[in-house]
């Protein structure tokens, strides 16, 4: 049984993240495809009032680096779209592990229901046709004719059809354009992919907890079953086989309830984070960071009590509309609302809270003040407005700057 302290687990997340260090060596686009290949998935999130997330998560651990170099991978097939903690961009290697998803999406099994689809059958049909005819298409290729708009509920018959035939794996995001997606024939995107013999439901499940596990360093069950969406229960069983196999160790958390399993890959990391090497690294971190998009468990490794405001009205937002964690060691120290004034090339400090208990001194408030600087002259947004100096302290009392 390994015993790990609250620090030991935070900076083995941190370590198995590459999120511990900053990067000395200049990035290039296998770094781009190495980033998303230890991280096991990169969500995508479309908000944009500072990076788009899969760009800025990137950022967080290459530093500089050019943004088309994912949009590249996607369009050269070795990374792919699919849902997974959510729709994210997955290493073209673990396409056999999400081909039964899309199989079981297929049969109705996930998102659409049989009503839709009896709806709809014409409109698939005709989509299918489309694409066989003439190739790629976008949804804004298709004009509606109602004049209505907005969300789910909003979309344009071919947009629904287009989602339920990527959501089934009939079709792939080719590339995208404008970060709009390209949908395209799977086998025009993915030509060597054979469906026999597709992995069995008992070593998918193995496969994806195993990842989660790598991924995270040091996990529950619950933690790793939420990185991929799967359910507890087959999470719960892959882990017993992969602690039989010597796959996972278990472990437990100080204060966190439950068992705990680490990755036999970190044992090293975790016996050098015990030898005194701890994470030095200061970085803003998106919303849709693996660090924290699971909220209970920044909770309960980092004591970052967070959610993002974007989605609540304006009046009741305590911090901000997209505010971006502080990353400085392994401590969640504060967060930043921020806004990329592109045009201008202005990055704007709407507001910066730093966490209650944590004290700002000369030396944080630079290391603060220089990840602020590094995202904004990668973002090409370098000047800064409303810097963070050492007065920030008193956004302690939660005033922003």
């Amino acid at each position: 049984m390994q015993n790990l302290s609250l620090a030991d687990a935070r900076a083995l997340l941190l370590t198995a993240q590459g999120l511990d260090r900053a990067r000395v060596t200049r990035a290039t686009k296998d770094s781009v495809r190495a980033a998303i290949r230890r991280m096991g998935v990169l969500q995508i999130d479309t908000i944009h009032v500072v990076a788009r997330s899969p760009y800025l998560v990137l950022w967080s651990r290459l530093g500089v680096y050019d943004p088309d170099w994912l949009d590249e991978l996607l369009a050269e097939g070795r990374i792919f779209e699919y849902w997974a903690h959510e729709a994210s961009f997955l290493p073209i290697e673990d396409y056999p592990l999400f081909r039964r998803r899309m199989r079981e999406t297929g049969s109705l099994g996930w998102k659409y229901s049989h009503e839709w689809m009896a709806e709809n059958r014409g409109t698939v049909r005709k989509i299918r046709a489309h694409l066989r005819a003439h190739g790629p298409v976008r949804a804004a290729d298709f004009t509606r004719a109602d004049g209505q708009g907005g969300g789910w509920w909003g979309w344009k018959p071919e947009k629904r059809a287009l989602e339920y035939l990527f959501s089934a794996g009939e079709l792939m995001i080719a590339r995208r354009e404008r970060f709009q997606r390209v949908y395209d024939l799977r086998e025009r995107v993915h030509p060597g992919w054979k469906d026999a013999p597709l992995p069995l439901a008992a070593a998918t499940h193995r496969a994806l907890a195993a990842n989660a596990v790598r991924a995270l360093g040091v996990a529950t069950a619950r933690w790793a079953a939420d990185y991929y969406r799967m359910s507890l229960a087959e999470t719960a069983a892959a882990i017993a086989s992969l602690v039989r196999d010597g796959e996972l160790l278990p472990a437990r958390i100080e204060s966190v309830a439950g068992d705990a399993f680490l990755h036999r890959d970190h044992r090293p990391a975790l016996a050098a984070i015990r030898r005194g090497r701890r994470p030095s690294h200061a970085t803003l971190l998106s919303p849709f960071d693996p660090i924290v998009w699971d909220r209970k468990r920044a909770l309960a490794l980092f004591g970052f009590d967070y959610r993002i405001e974007c989605y609540t009205p304006a009046p009741k937002r305590r911090y901000g509309y997209f505010t971006l964690p502080i990353l400085v060691d392994d401590q969640l120290v504060g967060r930043l609302d921020a806004k990329a004034h592109r045009t201008a090339g202005v990055f704007e400090v709407k507001s910066l809270h730093i966490e209650e208990g944590v004290t700002v001194d000369a030396a944080l408030a630079k290391r603060i003040d220089g990840a602020i600087q590094a995202c904004a002259a990668w973002h090409g947004t370098p000047r800064v407005e409303n810097r963070l100096t050492t007065e920030t302290q008193r956004s302690q009392r939660k005033e922003p700057l």
